[in-house]
């Protein structure tokens, strides 16, 4: 499994940790800090750890990172996907996605530590690009860490 640059955890505040995301952190708010980002819905225990097992035993693909608090509560979370392709020499893409940073931790820089971590992570795997989708309101804050507009982003819900 790739490291944590040291950079992202030197800038961290004094207490704080920025990990891969573990079983505990079901009791630990992760449920909570998500519910900040979208609609979670119901979640059990049970099928929070079978969905965390999958992504385990799919470790070329999913990697979720977290930041906790001096008391190991959940404050920010993202998870990097990274897509084999066959553009690019069959080169890889990352997919930054579910950035969220718990309301009354806002303004402490974890959302761009959390970026840029996600960022030298997806190149430490050979990502060539890595990209995501925010809502308009979201976009001043993406440029801030370092990210520009490119396309336009399409979808459709089932």
């Amino acid at each position: 499994m790739p490291s944590v640059p040291a950079a992202a955890h030197d800038a961290l505040p004094a207490g704080y940790s920025l990990r891969p995301l573990l079983p505990a952190d079901y009791h630990h708010g992760l449920m909570d800090c998500l519910g900040q980002l979208t609609r979670v819905g119901c979640v059990s225990e049970p099928q929070f750890h079978a969905q965390l097992a999958y992504m385990h035993r799919h470790p070329d693909i999913f990697h979720v990172r977290v930041i906790t608090d001096p008391r190991g509560r959940v404050v920010a979370c993202g998870t990097l996907l990274v897509e084999q392709k066959f553009i690019h020499h069959c080169g890889a893409a990352g997919h930054i996605e579910d950035i969220v940073v718990d309301a009354a931790q806002r303004g402490r820089h974890l959302g761009c530590l959390l970026l840029a971590h996600l960022q030298l992570l997806a190149r430490e795997l050979g990502c060539y690009k890595v990209i995501l989708d925010c809502e308009p309101d979201r976009v001043e804050f993406y440029e801030k860490c370092g990210f520009a507009r490119k396309g336009v982003q399409m979808a459709r819900y089932f």
